[in-house]
């Protein structure tokens, strides 16, 4: 076996149910962490608000020897405060390894009662420089989750300033087009706030963009009630989009509704809302109301190795086991290529194109890719994308047969992979056998179970991801 040349960092996970932490923990990562959903921002589609699931989730990993934090990483307003201490007292009786947490009155009051309890600073605290950290860190906290905003070479300064405190930073998943998670959008279109939780991804919706017209925002104002034709002319707008407009321009202006000189008002209309005219502004720089694309920053790991971070992150705790389970595999991989002195295997960034995404970057690690390393990137990802087809749910020993729940059409002739945490493999599919163990060819969509042989070499015992090759 080679010598380690650097530290081994812990491979964090996200964790919304029992299944996406079994999954975590099989496919590579050392720790997960989960939301208490009174006092985290992930309200929705979060399994472990339920104390007794939180319970068999923190116990089944420290059976395993894997660590669980959970997240209370709201900033609350005061009747959160009040019922903070009874609520969590039966989760802190459960033992999380740690707690990811932002606000410091809250922190306090967990000191307080709770002072064996760790207590990581979550990403939405902002830190973005060794100050900050030597100041948390004398307020005792263990972790610091460094903003996404830093770049590779500002998180080396901060750890060659500051070797002593464990650091954590996001590697993939995605990226809020707000400060550090900061986002206002969501509670200024449906008062649904982000910041306490409950945030309904509006930087994700479907956006059209139509020119308010000439006279810009005086023109838009002037004509609110009238009927619309063409976008193009801004009618229609009606008192709630004028009411937005006031506010937009007030809150950029710190007046009322004015136009730019050298920027342009645009309408923006959302693709369940027709007509609902929502103004914003685009100047030399762009307009910043549409979503990010995805991070993705596993060619940068080799790297975050050598400086020595201590974990490296992965954002999604609403996604599906199967994303977990391809992005765990593909960062394990990574890592221990890193950790070995092995230089980075470029199919790994081909490996995760078929997880669900908007695009992919690799954020502000890297302030400037050269158009060489842009090109390597996107040949690599083309190669290699694939699209999830189905979940391995059984096992036929007499027909060696797997059974299989389908989640995407396939047939006959397409190139598989298996994809299971001892090992990926690749099949040139030749047969199907349905549910009343006809041969067929063809599959058209989820919502059924079929019988499929294994490729040589994988291992009915464990779980089994398929995926096919686009």
């Amino acid at each position: 076996m080679p010598t380690p040349l650097h530290r081994r960092p812990e491979l964090l996970a996200p964790a919304g149910t029992l299944d996406m932490m079994r999954t975590a923990f099989a496919y590579g990562a050392d720790a997960v962490y989960a939301g208490q959903p009174r006092y985290s921002l992930r309200v929705r589609n979060n399994s472990f608000g339920q104390l007794d699931t939180l319970a068999a989730g923190i116990d089944e990993a420290h059976a395993a020897g894997k660590l669980f934090y959970l997240v209370a990483n709201i900033y609350p307003h005061n009747a959160k405060i009040r019922s903070f201490e009874d609520d969590m007292a039966p989760v802190m009786a459960m033992k999380p390894d740690a707690l990811i947490m932002a606000d410091p009155g809250l922190m306090m009051m967990v000191r307080e009662r709770w002072p064996e309890t760790d207590i990581h600073l979550s990403v939405q605290a902002n830190t973005t420089n060794y100050a900050s950290v030597r100041f948390w860190q004398s307020m005792g906290v263990k972790r610091i989750i460094l903003s996404r905003e830093l770049s590779l070479d500002e998180v080396a300064e901060i750890r060659d300033a500051c070797p002593d405190m464990e650091l954590e930073v996001f590697v993939h998943g995605a990226l809020c087009i707000a400060y550090s998670g900061r986002c206002l959008l969501s509670g200024y279109f449906n008062h649904r706030d982000p910041n306490q939780g409950t945030c309904t991804n509006s930087c994700r919706w479907d956006y059209k963009l139509h020119e308010a017209g000439e006279d810009g925002a005086g023109d838009l104002q002037a004509r609110g009630n009238t009927p619309i034709g063409n976008p193009r002319d801004a009618g229609a707008v009606g008192t709630a989009t004028r009411s937005k407009l006031d506010t937009v321009q007030g809150l950029a202006l710190g007046g009322g509704p004015r136009h730019i000189g050298g920027s342009k008002v645009w309408l923006l209309e959302e693709g369940t809302r027709p007509g609902e005219l929502m103004p914003i502004e685009e100047d030399e720089h762009g307009t910043y109301i549409l979503n990010s694309k995805d991070l993705r920053a596993i060619e940068h790991v080799q790297r975050l190795v050598e400086i020595g971070v201590d974990s490296l992150k992965i954002e999604g705790r609403t996604k599906s086991p199967y994303y977990v389970a391809r992005a765990a595999q593909g960062y394990r991989r990574a890592i221990e290529d890193a950790v070995a002195g092995r230089p980075f295997d470029p199919r790994l960034l081909g490996e995760l194109e078929g997880l669900a995404s908007r695009g992919y970057t690799d954020g502000f690690y890297q302030r400037h890719s050269t158009p060489e390393h842009q090109n390597y990137l996107r040949g690599h990802s083309e190669s290699g994308r694939s699209l999830l087809v189905g979940e391995v749910v059984g096992w036929d020993a007499a027909r060696g047969l797997a059974e299989v729940e389908v989640k995407n059409g396939f047939g006959v002739g397409d190139r598989l992979e298996f994809v299971q945490p001892g090992g990926n493999h690749e099949l040139l599919l030749d047969r199907i056998v349905d549910a009343n163990g006809d041969a067929v060819t063809r599959i058209p969509g989820s919502g059924r179970r079929v019988w499929l042989p294994l490729p040589p070499g994988a291992d009915p015992a464990q779980p089994c991801f398929i995926a096919r090759f686009l």
